[in-house]
């Protein structure tokens, strides 16, 4: 088999699966009424070759689908940016003549926007889903916009594909909903008939979708681009950011939490992070490869479902991205940003990655629509800043800087005006190309099921259990049981005991078949400890938030003694009392709250303390805000101090309390080795002594 082609499927009223033929009753067709012969593969230049301008079906079908909104964003609505520099740690010179890793030092101003992709600028911030990272680089020699999210993968490896996959994700549109979540019907009946979709499921259904911080996450580039140098060489490449406070991600019970006490906690943890002089930064690696490695790899390079694990080619710092400035207006700048892939500078490429492919397409017709005509380049937030902007572009909407004079053309003979520049400008890798016009996938990108399977089972076994969950609990969403089936089918492809686990979640009790595959699973794949959140442990407790309770005549110096332990940790303290007026400390004075007990919820918080008073505070525990609060802390693993508490916690009736994520700063503990405790994040073991999980929000296992 040279060639390798997914059946185009369909699913019957029934559930019943059926492959479209031309018998088949409604054709497909172009808005000018012709036939689509192919709706799953774009039109390229060979079998791996690059996609041609002449697909005028890809064309059309990207158009329509950008022009679907006004002016929100379509994907990656839910978003908030920050301005920053970027500081190159280790000149490559050698490897690309890109403006920003020419020297080691060298600082160069951008803008980063971080978001969700599925939901409306109206939905919380905490929603399951895959996080864009967008960074824009205002180099000396033009922006570069590196454009990726917080997941090194993606749903489709083809972008004729990819208005289907946010059709599908989105809103029903017969009835609106629903908002910012794949848990339904459309989503998972769509990821059933789309194989390919699998490695990027195992990810979507991990914690990653969940983090706890923008400023906690990482980042890629997502596709394989080229490194070039000034004589014409090319090495290819892959970006990642790692964020320097290490990973992070809620549990998905903190996330529903959130999301209800405040949606905006995302946006309003990156801003106060900045304001409060917190700067966060992450490491830009690089993963560089030539052809021999591309051609020996055990998947193609250009297929955007796999990635390159991290032990087989390991990363390289060449860049430190910190953020230091809010914006001034969020509309003028967040809102206005327009990213597009196609922004390159000299020394930055393409590979023939169709699905990137796609995107240097659709992205600039995106922003025309979007921003209301072809001139938002000049807009502040969008133009070049390290170096001039001088073209013939002329009149439009928003255009404010025509060239004067009556020459607005090149070439011309008045001697004026910008020229070509043949030496300084950008030149493309001249790769060759050859082969048949034609709509079809190679070979290559046929295995959907090996790279799934190396992710589960990288994970530790709570985080598979959190997969396991979280897919129980999106599929009991969906309605059809034809859908739940054909996934539980996929998944036996991926590992027969986490299919088991989800089909007995969902009530399953005859296993369906495995899905049929174009490539078997491969077994033999080693696992990647860098896939994991858990194996790649956080060792400090810096940038991390400390919830203090403080019950009437508490002692004020223990608070003192919290406040200075978390500044020398980096972190900050965030003070909750059973009213909004205040707690009342053992000298008698009023000390204000940043949040009252009904608002200041624990799953707010990293790790909580409760300072208590000499008197007796069993009162207090039959509040239900308070018990809820101790609740959730004890539910979700975080670590607790207490002092001249343990009556209240006594009468917060917790399971197992206390435990070895329980520290008595009465003596046991100082202030500063429990935040140094707390730099674990969370204690694991308390949550794999809990009886049932599912009691506390993690499933219905």
């Amino acid at each position: 088999m040279d060639d390798y082609e997914d059946p185009t499927t369909f699913r019957g009223k029934g559930g019943e699966i059926h492959q479209t033929s031309s018998s088949h009753g409604e054709r497909l067709t172009t808005a000018q009424g012709m036939v689509v012969a192919d709706n799953q593969n774009s039109l390229k230049a060979g079998d791996k070759g690059p996609i041609l301008l002449e697909d005028f079906v890809l064309r059309e079908k990207i158009f329509h689908f950008d022009h679907e909104r006004i002016p929100e964003r379509v994907v990656h609505a839910r978003g908030t940016g920050a301005h920053g520099t970027f500081v190159c740690t280790r000149a490559i010179a050698n490897l690309t003549m890109a403006a920003p890793f020419q020297t080691e030092g060298k600082e160069t101003p951008l803008f980063a926007r971080f978001s969700t992709v599925v939901g409306s600028k109206g939905s919380p911030d905490l929603a399951r889903d895959v996080r864009g990272f967008a960074v824009k680089f205002y180099t000396d020699a033009g922006n570069w916009d590196l454009v990726g999210n917080n997941i090194p993968v993606f749903f489709i490896q083809d972008p004729i594909k990819f208005p289907d996959l946010v059709h599908a994700v989105k809103p029903e549109p017969d009835r609106g909903f629903p908002q910012a979540q794949s848990a339904h019907d459309t989503f998972w009946d769509y990821i059933s008939l789309t194989p390919e979709s699998m490695h990027m499921v195992m990810w979507q259904m991990s914690d990653r979708t969940i983090p706890r911080s923008f400023r906690m996450m990482e980042g890629f580039g997502v596709h394989t681009y080229r490194f070039l140098t000034a004589n014409g060489d090319s090495t290819f490449v892959k970006f990642h950011w790692k964020p320097v406070l290490g990973m992070q991600s809620v549990l998905w019970d903190e996330a529903v939490k959130i999301n209800g006490a405040d949606p905006d906690f995302h946006r309003r943890d990156l801003w106060n992070a900045i304001k409060q002089g917190d700067h966060p930064q992450w490491r830009l690696c690089v993963q560089v490869f030539d052809q021999t490695f591309a051609d020996e790899f055990e998947f193609d390079i250009l297929d955007s479902t796999k990635l390159i694990p991290e032990e087989l080619v390991p990363l390289e710092e060449i860049g430190v991205m910190t953020l230091n400035r809010v914006v001034d207006n969020f509309f003028q700048e967040t809102e206005q940003v327009a990213f597009c892939t196609q922004n390159v500078v000299p020394g930055i490429g393409f590979s023939d990655d169709p699905l990137l492919q796609g995107r240097n397409f659709s992205y600039l017709d995106t922003q025309l629509k979007r921003l209301g005509g072809p001139n938002f380049a000049a807009l502040p937030i969008n133009a070049p800043r390290g170096c001039p902007m001088s073209n013939n572009y002329q009149d439009g909407h928003m255009q404010t800087a025509n060239r004067p004079g009556r020459i607005n053309y090149e070439p011309n003979g008045f001697g004026v005006g910008p020229r070509e520049d043949p030496l300084a400008g950008y030149v493309s890798y001249r790769g060759t190309v050859d082969g048949h016009r034609q709509r079809i996938r190679p070979e290559s990108f046929a295995d959907h099921y090996s790279q799934a399977r190396q992710f589960y089972l990288s994970q530790t076994a709570i985080e598979q259990t959190h997969i396991c969950e979280a897919l129980i609990f999106e599929l009991g969403k969906c309605e059809m049981p034809d859908i739940r089936n054909a996934i539980v089918g996929h998944l036996l492809n991926i590992e027969e005991d986490m299919a088991i686990t989800v089909a007995d979640g969902l009530g399953i009790v005859d296993l369906p078949p495995a899905a049929t595959t174009a490539v078997p699973a491969r077994s033999d794949l080693p696992t990647s400890d860098a896939l994991s959140i858990l194996k790649s442990p956080v060792k400090t407790f810096e940038g991390r938030v400390l919830g203090v309770l403080l019950l009437d005549g508490f002692d004020p110096d223990i608070l003192g003694e919290l406040s200075a332990a978390a500044l020398d940790a980096g972190a900050s303290v965030q003070v909750i009392a059973v009213q909004a007026n205040g707690a009342l400390d053992a000298n008698g004075g009023r000390r204000p709250p940043d949040h009252a007990l009904r608002g200041g919820k624990s799953v707010l918080f990293d790790a909580i303390v409760v300072l208590g008073g000499a008197g007796d505070d069993s009162a207090i525990a039959e509040f239900p805000p308070a018990r809820e609060f101790m609740t959730d802390a004890h539910n979700h693993g975080k670590f607790i101090g207490h002092h001249q508490a343990t009556a209240f916690l006594t009468d917060c009736k917790l399971p197992g309390r206390p435990d070895t994520g329980y520290f008595d700063l009465s003596g046991e503990k100082t202030a500063s080795q429990f935040l140094a405790e707390c730099a674990a994040v969370r204690c694991w073991l308390r949550l794999s002594d809990m009886p049932n999980e599912a009691d506390f929000g993690y499933g219905d296992l």
